[in-house]
């Protein structure tokens, strides 16, 4: 992002604020290797939730206690099922809102739900998919790949 951006912390596909490079470091998720640095120290694992930004996260909310009680990683459901959330929020009058009110509440379901139900399985299963997109920049069926891990929640049926 240029050196004197202000605004939103959420950043939508075509933002004015990322550079031309920083778009090519976001689009091919280049740009997550520093947290590499993390998981070497510790403080985070290859897999597990992903960290939110603080201002969206209500710690008086059990549920957010939960993820939280979870040491924060790289990948998980809800960054595969969600793994291009700028284009989602780029088609958005207001991006901030669309995001706390319908795109927060899915990443906190589906969060949740590999916090709880993780096993080696769904680990190697996770690992393979962020691999296969990686290596062939594909696209996910988000309903296909919440069904794949068994994720009935709440929202599941709105992913789309």
């Amino acid at each position: 992002m240029q050196a004197s951006s202000t605004g939103s912390s959420i950043t939508a596909r075509g933002d004015s604020r990322v550079t031309a490079v920083g778009r090519v470091l976001r689009e091919t998720k280049i740009d997550e290797l520093p947290q590499l640095w993390n998981v070497f120290r510790g403080e985070m694992n290859f897999l597990g939730p992903r960290p939110e930004v603080a201002e969206f996260v209500d710690l008086a909310d059990p549920l957010w206690r939960s993820v939280l009680s979870v040491t924060p990683g790289i990948a998980d459901l809800a960054t595969l099922v969600f793994l291009h959330e700028e284009h989602l929020l780029s088609g958005q009058n207001n991006a901030e809102k669309f995001y706390r009110e319908w795109l927060l509440p899915r990443k906190l379901e589906l969060s949740l739900h590999y916090a709880r139900t993780r096993s080696t399985a769904t680990d190697a299963k996770l690992i393979a998919l962020t691999l296969t997109h990686l290596s062939y920049r594909r696209e996910f069926d988000r309903t296909e790949l919440a069904r794949q891990f068994a994720y009935k929640g709440a929202l599941c049926h709105k992913l789309v």
